[in-house]
C-alpha cells in the first residue's frame, strides 16, 4: 500500500494534530503515533534540541530535554525530504454510505490510488458499489486509551451467551450492517445470525482486551466502562501544553559567538569530555576550533564560561515562580539591551504619564492615565510551548511517549511581540477591598471551587483576577476591531497576586508564531501612548454596554458551570486559543460597576 502524506501546520503538532489526535486528511482519517516513533533514518530521536530553556524547564517542573517535532517537505517529484510524523489510518472500519455494510481495513491489497468499494454480494441491496467512508465513531476510555468500536460485540450485546458463542467474529468477509438512525438510535445488525442492537453516542461498553492506542503494542483491559464517541467530540482528545516566556539571562545569549555555538552542540562538548589525556584534549580543541573558525584559546574560554553555568551563571527560577519572574522581567528595564535578543522591551511609562498635563479638560482620558501604572511595548519575545501529554474524557494524563519513559518532550519556539500594562497598585488595593466587589467575587470563587477545574498556571479567583481577565479579553476584542488583528492570533498572560512583597496586576497581550520572523512590529507599535490611549478608551467604553444588555449585564451565571456573569459572545468572549482560562471567569461588572449592588466603576473609584 502506498504512503499518504498530510501537510499540517507546525504549531498544530502540539495541539490539534498532536500525539493521539485524530486528523482529517483529504481521503482518510488518521491518528498520530507517539514520539517513540518520531525517529530519524538512523534510529535516533528526530527533531532539533531547543537550547537555552533551563529556566523554562525549572519553572515548569520539567526535567526532560525539549525538542522540536521533526519536519519534512514533499517535492514536486513526490520525494519526501526530512522526517515525517508517523500516523496510521484510524478508525480501521469503513462503512458503505448506501447500504451500511461495515468493512474491516478494506484498503488491504488495493493498488496505489485505488479506492475501497462496497463488497455487498447482493447487487439488489447495493447496486452502485460506492466508495467506502470511515466510520466516525471510536471507543475511548478515561485512562487515555482509544480503540476501534468492537462492532461484533456491540451487535451481539443483546444476544444470549449461546448465540454469541455460535456467531464468532470474522473480519475476512463483511457481515455487519449499520442502519440509519431511528427513534431507537443507530441499529447494528448481523446478517449471519440476525442479531440486532442499537447504540447512541456515549454508549458505555467494556474496554475489551485490546491495544491501549491503535498503533501501540501495549494492551489494556479496564474494569470501568468506555464510551463510544464521535471522532469530533472534544472528549476524544484534549492536548495538554505548558507555555513560558524566555527571559533574561537566557534571552540575552550572544548568538553566533563561540560560547553560543559550543553550548548548542552537545556533540562537540561530548568530544571534549571524552578526551582524557592532555594530548588528546589539545587535539580535540584544535579540531573544534577549526570547525568553529576560531582559536583553541577561544574554545577554552567558552568551556570555562559553560562550566561556570553559562548562560544562567547561578540564576534560576524555582517551580511555581514562573509568572512572578516574567512580571519582573517586564517591569524592570533591561540594561544595554540589543535588538537581536529574544526579549526586547521599550518602556513607555514616562511618556504615558506625561500625557496627563495635556488632558486637563477631558476627565475620562485622565482617569485612564491614572489607572495604568506601567505601559511597555514588547518589541520581541520568545515563548516556549511544551506538550506534556493528552487526555481522553478529561481523565488521566497520557505522556507523549505513552509509557512515560522518554528523555525528551516535543516543544516549539514561538516568536512574536506584545503590549504589557499594569494597573495602579493603590487604586487596585482600595477597589478590591470594597465589600460589594468582594461579595460578587465570592460567588465566582465558590462556583469555581465546585467544578474541579484547573488551569496552567494555577488561578486564584479574586476580584483582582476577574477584573484583569475581563479587561484582557476586551483588549483583545478591541485590537481585532481597531487594529485588524484576528482575535484567534492573540494570546494573553495574566499577572495577578495581591499578597506578598511584590503584588502583581498586569496583562500581556501578544502574538507568537513558530517562525523567527513572526514579529512585524504592528502590535508593539500600538503601545505608543497616544495610540494606546485611544485603544484603552474603546475598551472601557465597550465594557459599559453589550448588544445583549440588559440580559447579559443582569445574568446571574452563564457559560460553562455558570462561571461567567456579564460576559457573552457579543461582548467579552474570545476564540478558545486566545484565552488562558477556557473563556470563563469573566464579568464586565467589575469594570463598569453596578450602582444597584454598590459596585463602583473601576475608573471612578476613590476611597
Amino acid at each position: 500500500m502506498s504512503k499518504d502524506y498530510l501537510p499540517v501546520r507546525l504549531s498544530h503538532l502540539l495541539r490539534y494534530c498532536s500525539v493521539g489526535a485524530i486528523v482529517r486528511g483529504p481521503d482518510y482519517l488518521m491518528t498520530v503515533q507517539d514520539i517513540r516513533e518520531w525517529t530519524a533514518r538512523g534510529g535516533g530521536d528526530a527533531g532539533r534540541t531547543i537550547p537555552y530553556v533551563e529556566q523554562v524547564k525549572s519553572a515548569l517542573g520539567i526535567e526532560q530535554e525539549l525538542r522540536e517535532p521533526p519536519t519534512a517537505r514533499e517535492s514536486h517529484a513526490g520525494r519526501v525530504d526530512g522526517v515525517p510524523i508517523p500516523a496510521m489510518r484510524f478508525p480501521t472500519w469503513m462503512k458503505c454510505p448506501s447500504c451500511g455494510l461495515l468493512h474491516a481495513k478494506p484498503w488491504r491489497g488495493l493498488q496505489p490510488g485505488e479506492a475501497a468499494r462496497c463488497l455487498e454480494p447482493d447487487r439488489k441491496k447495493c447496486p452502485e458499489r460506492p466508495e467506502l467512508e470511515q466510520v466516525p465513531w471510536v471507543l475511548v476510555h478515561e485512562a487515555g486509551h482509544m480503540a476501534d468500536v468492537p462492532w461484533h460485540f456491540l451487535a451481539h450485546s443483546k444476544a444470549s451467551e449461546r448465540e454469541q458463542k455460535q456467531c464468532r467474529a470474522d473480519w475476512s468477509v463483511p457481515y455487519l450492517h449499520l442502519k440509519t438512525e431511528d427513534a431507537a438510535g443507530r441499529i447494528l445488525q448481523c446478517k449471519r445470525c440476525g442479531a440486532t442492537a442499537s447504540f447512541y453516542d456515549s454508549t458505555r461498553i467494556p474496554y475489551c482486551r485490546t491495544r491501549q492506542q491503535p498503533w501501540s503494542k501495549e494492551e489494556a483491559e479496564m474494569d470501568t466502562l468506555a464510551l463510544v464517541l464521535e471522532i469530533n467530540d472534544a472528549r476524544v482528545h484534549s492536548p495538554c501544553t505548558r507555555n513560558a516566556l524566555v527571559i533574561p539571562p537566557e534571552s540575552r545569549t550572544r548568538k553566533g559567538s563561540v560560547v553560543d555555538r559550543l553550548y548548542s552542540s552537545s556533540q562537540m562538548r561530548d568530544q571534549i569530555e571524552q578526551a582524557r589525556t592532555p594530548l588528546a584534549r589539545k587535539g580535540t580543541l584544535k579540531i573544534i576550533a577549526s570547525e568553529l573558525r576560531c582559536s583553541s584559546a577561544q574554545v577554552k574560554k567558552a568551556i570555562e564560561e559553560i562550566n561556570k553555568g553559562y548562560p544562567l551563571c547561578g540564576k534560576n527560577i524555582t517551580q511555581g515562580l514562573l509568572l512572578e519572574s516574567e512580571y519582573q522581567a517586564l517591569v524592570n528595564e533591561i540594561p544595554n539591551l540589543r535588538n537581536d535578543e529574544d526579549f526586547v522591551t521599550r518602556h513607555r511609562t514616562s511618556a504615558w504619564k506625561s500625557m496627563k498635563t495635556d488632558l486637563n479638560t477631558e476627565p475620562k482620558p485622565r482617569k485612564l492615565v491614572d489607572a495604568v501604572d506601567r505601559l511597555i511595548a514588547v518589541d520581541r519575545l520568545k515563548e516556549i510551548m511544551v506538550m506534556t501529554g493528552f487526555q481522553r474524557l478529561g481523565g488521566q494524563l497520557v505522556p507523549p511517549d505513552i509509557i512515560g519513559q522518554s528523555a525528551w518532550l516535543p516543544a516549539l519556539e514561538l516568536y512574536g511581540e506584545g503590549i504589557f500594562l499594569s494597573l495602579d497598585a493603590e487604586k487596585m488595593r482600595k477597589w478590591e477591598t470594597n465589600p460589594s466587589v468582594v461579595r460578587r467575587a465570592e460567588d465566582f470563587r465558590r462556583r469555581f471551587g465546585n467544578t474541579g477545574l484547573h488551569f496552567d498556571p494555577e488561578v486564584t479567583v479574586t476580584p483582582r483576577f476577574l477584573l484583569l481577565h475581563t479587561l484582557s479579553h476586551l483588549l483583545i476584542r478591541q485590537l481585532e476591531t481597531e487594529a485588524g488583528y484576528p482575535a484567534a492570533s492573540l494570546k494573553e498572560r495574566i499577572y495577578c497576586t495581591s499578597g506578598g512583597d511584590r503584588p502583581m496586576a498586569g496583562i500581556l497581550v501578544y502574538v507568537a508564531v513558530p517562525d523567527v520572523v513572526g514579529s512585524l512590529g504592528g502590535l508593539a507599535e500600538l503601545a505608543t501612548p497616544e495610540r494606546f490611549l485611544r485603544l484603552l478608551s474603546g475598551v472601557f467604553t465597550h465594557a459599559e454596554w453589550c448588544s445583549l444588555d440588559p440580559v447579559c449585564a443582569e445574568h446571574e451565571g452563564q457559560g460553562p458551570s455558570l462561571l461567567n456573569r456579564a460576559a457573552c459572545h457579543a461582548c467579552a468572549l474570545v476564540p478558545e486559543p486566545s484565552c488562558a482560562c477556557g473563556n470563563v471567569l469573566l464579568d464586565r461588572t467589575f469594570i463598569k460597576g453596578e450602582p444597584a449592588t454598590g459596585i463602583p466603576p473601576f475608573l471612578d473609584f476613590d476611597d
